[in-house]
């Protein structure tokens, strides 16, 4: 039973192609708009959908382009202090996960001082900020478009941190599926099995609620049915309106009820190995999931239903199995990779990884409680 729940979306969001028509539409006056985003959207001429709105709206903006993948606290500091220098009133992060991340960053530095160092953890922010933040994704499966997280490497520890709070949440999303038309297979496969795994997680997080997984449910069907297409047709429109709604619902999800085991590894072997991150979920959601079935088997049972190829008549373990089996297949048919060593990681690296993955918040929000000897174990199984 569930006693109690609270669910809290502190973002607005405006979802639908062509949708980006409603940043010429703002609640609140821009006069000088500062652009987040990375070389990649730059060069996909995505930016000039925005940019030409805000002309037209005469809004001046200055872009910066120079976010990195897994983006470092260093940048998000950086990008904090040019901001400040171009004296911009609003914020607008396009792209992926690591830009919007950044955006998140930066405000956070701009209305309450220091490095975003100091507000890694748990609800560390002092004040709200009135810079207002809005977030267009390229991508679909991050869902840092609607979350209260921040995820930023540290290089100095090889290891992630995560800023939590609800000060941390894009004031407003525009989720235009116009703008992940361009995402290449290989980006487009790792972020839409990202969203798989949220709604994985979340659906069976010590902390789940019933809102959270139907949400989780919904995008957990939809990615099943729709990634393989976006992968290799990225000209299919309803492929790319249905991951972008599955990225968006998966992100709603886990912004309640958080993640688990998969994204507590997850982080630690982008730490360690510099491992994008969809590709880190990849490998490991799999063996996870066969960890965790035996201790919430009913729950897993339920989740089977997303694929419509699992027969729901079976015993319970055979259903479970064949979950696994789906959502591995799924895992390969898009190419992502099934080996740590495939991606460089190095054998001497397990252990360290294994240590980090239990320092993880999300560690404690999964369903079966793994030492770090489990995880390791669970590591060299990958390897």
């Amino acid at each position: 039973m569930y006693p109690s729940f609270e669910f809290h979306l502190p973002t607005k969001i405006h979802f639908g192609y062509n949708k980006i028509k409603q940043l010429g539409n703002l609640p609140f006056k821009v006069k000088r708009a500062f652009i987040v985003t990375d070389k990649g959207v730059l060069n996909s001429g995505l930016i000039e959908h925005v940019t030409k709105i805000l002309k037209d709206n005469r809004i001046s903006y200055v872009v910066y382009d120079e976010v990195e993948p897994d983006p470092s606290v260093e940048t998000v500091d950086k990008v904090a202090q040019v901001f400040q220098q171009e004296e911009g009133d609003a914020l607008i992060a396009i792209g992926g996960g690591s830009p919007i991340d950044t955006a998140k960053g930066v405000r956070v530095i701009a209305s309450n001082g220091g490095s975003i160092r100091d507000y890694a953890g748990v609800n560390l922010i002092k004040q709200a900020s009135n810079i207002p933040l809005i977030a267009i994704p390229t991508t679909s499966g991050t869902g840092s478009e609607v979350t209260i997280f921040a995820v930023l490497s540290d290089c100095e520890e090889n290891r992630k941190v995560t800023v939590t709070s609800p000060f941390v949440a894009p004031d407003i999303s525009i989720v235009d599926p116009k703008m992940t038309m361009t995402a290449p297979p290989k980006i487009t496969a790792a972020s839409g099995f990202d969203a798989f795994a949220h709604g994985a997680e979340t659906f069976v997080s010590r902390i789940s609620q019933p809102a959270s997984d139907v949400l989780a449910l919904s995008a957990m069907s939809t990615v099943s049915r729709y990634l393989r297409r976006a992968v290799y047709n990225g000209e299919d429109v309803e492929a790319r309106i249905k991951m972008a709604e599955a990225s968006l619902l998966a992100g709603m999800a886990f912004n309640q009820s958080f993640l688990g085991l998969t994204h507590a590894i997850g982080s630690a072997v982008s730490g360690h190995a510099h491992v994008s991150h969809g590709v880190a979920i990849g490998l490991l959601l799999p063996g996870v999931i066969r960890y965790n079935s035996i201790s919430l088997m009913d729950k897993y049972v339920e989740m089977a239903s997303v694929f419509r190829d699992i027969d729901l008549s079976l015993p319970d373990w055979e259903i479970t199995d064949q979950f696994i089996e789906e959502v591995t297949r799924l895992r390969d048919d898009v190419g992502l990779p099934q080996k740590l060593q495939q991606v460089g990681v190095k054998e001497e690296q397990l252990k360290a990884i294994a240590n980090d993955s239990v320092k993880s918040g999300m560690w404690k929000f999964n369903p079966r409680r793994a030492t770090e000897e489990e995880i390791l174990g669970l590591l060299k199984q990958l390897f």
